[in-house]
């Protein structure tokens, strides 16, 4: 895959990956104006985090950062890939199938596990039965995920990106199903997870079936091959662990301030957006990319995959945590200030959010320096060094709690983040010039800071200028878009001036793209 290539997959799955953001804004507004802050949506959040969390820990967290790899090799070298997948998919089901029953069994000490402040509150018993709803979600969408992997080593981004849309719109219209009939919103929003992770199974496996990749019902075997798929996913599994771990740190000392929960769950919700738009984004299209290119041998074209992938994170990220630290308070009422939300629920969650920004440009790295290690079936030097991350994030959020209170567990996310970041860099230096960011991109980055710093100044100046109505009615919605697309403007101007991106490159990509 040339640069060029690249850039079109990123820009493939940012665009999906961004409609299914806006949308997922639409359906948190929704959530916060119909429930409010209280215990239904704090109980909410804890019942969608646990398929997640074990999403991540099994399937985006460890098996396809080992089956990605090795199924991109198996493609590379003419071998009998789809029989290989047939069997992850059986493996990986098969354990799924069990975890989703034990967990049915287990919901009241999963659910202590997760926020054991709740305890005693009429949050404990709402999180148990809505997640005992919401689990099975785990089980269609892990196996959906492990599809989208088939995917994108194929190189066919689109489907995958554009699954998670359709969780957005099931649950957006299981709300005003709800609410337009005058049934229990909070139960239709929860009855349709595990709906919306059917129906992304089906998505991703007719587009997986088109690409002539059919999975298939077969009795799950230990075969040579899955034992080394799981000899390498037990590692960047427990990395997922440790990942999880710091969630539940904080989630566990928000639960013992009165609505911290739902406020640090909606400033995730807002950074997340730049995240997965960008960050996740790149590392979905350079972790197969970079496993071809070492099979075949090229080190410079994966050197340059690599710079280029850091070249466009940052590009497009660096500006996004200028406008979260900058103004997250016009952004977070606009949103979300509406029914049930009130004045003080903004202002906590703006708080949160300006914090998440300092640390936004650390989780995208991370999402470009991992695949270096993937890549490579190295999953263990991640893991150590997220453990070391684990450590710096529950020592920050527990020891801090007393002194800033319920905010400590995001000052705790965003400086794990950069030790994350420090370690990886670190340990990227030992695979030689591969791992290191070319000329070009050490140019560039200057460049892009000065162009951010531009944007930084326009958005102080039309904040300002646009003050009172931001806070009036529905002119607040057009103040908040001359805000935000002032500030890209500006930032746009500025980058093609100092030379930061090049349009040209971006209109390169979208022909080439297909």
């Amino acid at each position: 895959m040339r640069p060029i290539r690249l850039m079109a997959g990123f820009l493939t799955v940012g665009v999906w990956t961004l409609a299914s953001r806006v949308l997922g804004f639409a359906r948190d507004a929704m959530i916060l104006a119909f429930l409010g802050t209280g215990p239904l949506y704090e109980a909410y959040v804890v019942a969608f985090r646990l398929p997640n969390m074990f999403r991540r820990f099994f399937a985006e967290g460890a098996f396809n950062t080992a089956f990605v790899p090795m199924f991109s090799k198996k493609l590379e070298g003419e071998e009998d890939a789809q029989a290989f997948a047939r069997e992850a998919f059986a493996g990986l089901g098969s354990v799924l199938i069990a975890l989703t029953l034990v967990a049915q069994l287990a919901m009241p000490w999963l659910v202590y596990g997760m926020a054991s402040g709740f305890a005693g509150r009429e949050e404990f018993g709402l999180s148990v039965e809505f997640g005992r709803i919401a689990f099975p979600y785990i089980l269609f969408i892990s196996l959906a995920a492990l599809l989208s992997g088939v995917l994108n080593a194929t190189g066919r981004f689109a489907a995958a990106a554009a699954a998670p849309v359709l969780l957005n719109v099931l649950l957006i219209g299981a709300m005003a199903g709800a609410h337009y009939l005058g049934g229990d919103v909070a139960r239709a929003l929860i009855w349709a997870i595990p709906v919306a992770g059917v129906a992304q199974l089906l998505l991703v496996g007719f587009a997986a079936r088109a690409a002539g990749f059919t999975m298939r019902l077969q009795r799950p075997r230990l075969t040579p091959e899955l034992k080394r798929l799981v000899r390498i996913a037990v590692p960047a599994a427990l990395a997922g662990g440790v990942v999880q771990i710091n969630l539940l740190v904080g989630q566990q000392v928000a639960s013992y301030f009165d609505r911290a929960v739902g406020w640090l769950y909606a400033a995730d919700r807002l950074y997340q957006l730049p995240l997965g738009v960008v960050g996740i984004a790149v590392g979905i299209v350079l972790l197969p990319d970079l496993s071809r290119r070492l099979r075949a041998g090229d080190d410079a074209g994966g050197r340059a995959a690599f710079s280029r992938a850091g070249e466009i994170a940052l590009a497009l990220t660096i500006p996004c945590a200028v406008a979260l630290v900058l103004i997250p308070l016009p952004i977070v009422s606009v949103l979300f200030e509406r029914g049930q939300a009130t004045a003080d629920d903004s202002a906590a969650i703006a708080v949160a959010v300006a914090i998440y920004g300092l640390g936004l440009p650390a989780f995208v790295l991370q999402k470009v320096l991992q695949p270096l290690f993937f890549a490579r079936e190295d999953t263990r030097s991640p893991f150590r060094y997220a453990v070391w991350a684990m450590v710096v994030n529950a020592v920050l959020a527990i020891g801090l709690a007393p002194l800033l209170g319920w905010i400590a567990p995001a000052i705790a996310t965003t400086a794990a983040g950069w030790a994350m970041v420090w370690m990886l860099a670190a340990g990227g230096r030992r695979m030689g010039e591969v791992a290191r960011f070319d000329a070009r991109f050490r140019s560039r980055l200057w460049r892009i800071l000065a162009a951010s710093a531009v944007m930084g100044a326009a958005l102080w100046a039309l904040e300002l200028a646009l003050g009172p109505f931001l806070g009036m009615g529905g002119w607040r919605w057009l103040a908040l878009l001359a805000l935000v697309g002032g500030g890209a403007a500006v930032y746009l101007a500025a980058a093609q001036v100092l030379g930061a991106l090049r349009l040209s490159e971006v209109r390169g990509a979208l022909r080439r793209g297909g």
